[in-house]
């Protein structure tokens, strides 16, 4: 009898092994196969693959899911959907750090794109983000804000600012200038040394641009341009495209001669895909 009872348990626990096995591995083909889904921009399916993962895992698996989730949801452009998706895979407290980074940014660039919608709540999520842990989406953050124009933009002044001073990457230097001149065109000056004087800067008089081609010293396009022509060439823009200025945050009004103000300041120095260069600076 005990032999009987002893080969039923060893049958039902080889029986047991081997329904997990086929369950793991039926969990790891639904993974395969919700990710190939999701890259084939097959997002209204993917979404109810990573959703089927969703209900019927726990731990590493369901956290991923909700993530991709939120994903789908954000490529179909249902981005309110998408931001409350974001904000149900970060309050799972993932324990994947690259994953939740990614999904706040994702939750960032959401939050700007419906407050350029209309929808003025959003605001509080960007502002949010410039105090956040890591470095990258605090300046998601900031060159987010810095797209808004003045007055709403104006916190992202200093993480801009900081972005000039200490980053290395030229394209990243690049945007935060770019926003920076939206923002208030003065906070492009250097600041002077702790307890040295500076002389008063001198106006500019002359916009200059180079273009270089790759690997040459000597610029194949020069152009230099008097900044009163500039400014009244800008001036004499028409109604509706200072209107469209206007509503992209710049200050159509004042733009040239706040640019005048700086003194000797580089604007822009932009390297191309094929590594052509493009330098804009005022003199």
């Amino acid at each position: 009898m005990r032999v009987v009872r002893l080969g039923v348990l060893l049958t039902a626990a080889l029986l047991g092994n081997a329904a997990c096995g086929r369950a793991a591995a039926t969990d790891s083909e639904s993974l395969r196969q919700a990710k190939a889904l999701f890259f084939d921009r097959e997002y209204e399916k993917a979404r109810g693959a990573w959703q089927a993962i969703l209900t019927g895992s726990r731990g590493a698996d369901a956290d991923v899911a909700a993530y991709w989730i939120a994903r789908c949801s954000e490529n179909l452009g249902e981005q309110q959907r998408a931001f409350k998706e974001y904000d149900a895979f970060l309050a799972r407290r993932p324990t994947d750090v690259a994953l939740a980074e990614e999904a706040r940014t994702n939750r960032v660039g959401l939050a700007a794109r419906l407050y350029k919608a209309g929808n003025k709540a959003y605001l509080g999520t960007l502002e949010e983000g410039l105090k956040d842990a890591s470095r990258t989406v605090r300046y998601f953050a900031a060159l987010q804000l810095g797209d808004l124009g003045p007055p709403v933009g104006l916190p992202a002044i200093p993480i801009l600012k900081r972005i000039v001073s200490e980053e290395k990457d030229s394209d990243l230097v690049d945007r935060a200038k770019l926003k920076l001149l939206r923002l208030d065109p003065a906070s492009l000056r250097e600041s002077p040394a702790p307890g040295s004087t500076s002389a008063p800067q001198r106006q500019v008089t002359w916009l200059r641009v180079r273009v270089f081609e790759k690997g040459q010293s000597k610029a194949k396009v020069s152009v230099n341009v008097p900044v009163a022509l500039a400014e009244m060439v800008f001036k004499s823009l028409p109604d509706e495209a200072r209107a469209e200025l206007r509503r992209k945050g710049y200050d159509a009004d004042n733009f040239w001669e706040k640019l005048k103000r700086l003194g000797p300041t580089e604007i822009i120095d932009i390297e191309g895909d094929d590594g052509e260069r493009v330098q804009i600076w005022l003199e």
